[in-house]
């Protein structure tokens, strides 16, 4: 039988309830991502998992946050957990350029949108809006401006999502548009710009967007899209994280490829 397990709430349960996944031998349970399993509602199923567990089994909660839920998780499953906790400054990913470019007017995205893929040379991209339904009028922009896009937002099914990913690693499209459900955790070596179309709803969906460029180490450049009113956020983010957003330059193919 194996002895660590890692994954979501729902595949594991799956898995131990086919009878696929054997847990009499589990020493170890690692639960990534576990505040926004929480807020997608696996709380229950988390609880069955751990109704599977041996007594001496360990667990491991990764979250990017600590909000209420997953503490009261952590007193309910784990015996004198030890706490490590990463400083705002060590999450901030090295070797990423961040730009933005202050829009007047929503309207006026799409044409700074494509002057910036006629500026630069990119191999794959991914594009993120706050709304499914930006999402979808954004990717019908795009591909009657003929540019190859992906499609992924939350209302998907798993299977479906997990078949666009492998479609786009693939290099069957050049350009991912997606909510924040491709925020987190997902890696893609040959993305190496981000542009975010609406500015994050919050400071650490910013930082999980920031991280699907340049991931491991890799160069990677975050073009912000900011209306007037949207640029003291982008200054908020800025002292929050001690990092630096510049007004992207009209030279911006150069800066790039330094």
């Amino acid at each position: 039988g194996q002895h660590v397990v890692s994954g979501t709430p729902g595949r594991v349960f799956d898995m131990i309830e086919r009878r696929v996944l054997r847990t009499r031998e589990i020493k170890m349970l690692i639960l990534d991502e576990a505040d926004e399993m929480l807020n997608q509602g696996f709380k229950e199923q988390i609880y069955d998992i751990y109704r599977f567990l041996p007594p001496n089994a360990q667990i491991v909660l990764i979250s990017a946050t600590l909000p209420h839920e997953v503490l009261e998780l952590t007193q309910k499953f784990m015996n004198d957990p030890i706490k490590i906790l990463v400083k705002r400054d060590e999450l901030m990913l090295e070797g990423i350029k961040q730009y933005f470019v202050a829009v007047e007017r929503e309207e006026w995205k799409f044409s700074t949108l494509c002057d910036i893929y006629e500026m630069l040379v990119v191999t794959q991209s991914v594009i993120f809006c706050n709304t499914r339904q930006k999402v979808m009028w954004l990717a019908e922009k795009m591909t009657e401006a003929n540019f190859t896009v992906s499609v992924m937002h939350g209302e998907m099914p798993q299977k479906e999502r997990e078949a666009i990913m492998t479609e786009f690693r693939a290099g069957v499209s050049r350009v991912l548009i997606s909510t924040d459900v491709w925020a987190r955790g997902l890696d893609v070596p040959t993305v190496s710009l981000v542009i975010n179309y609406d500015i994050p709803t919050s400071r650490e969906t910013y930082l999980h967007r920031m991280g699907r460029s340049g991931r491991f180490g890799r160069r990677g450049v975050v073009i912000h899209f900011a209306k007037a009113d949207e640029i003291r956020v982008l200054r908020d983010i800025e002292q929050f994280y001690s990092t630096q957003i510049d007004e992207m330059p009209s030279n911006i193919a150069d800066v790039v490829t330094k």
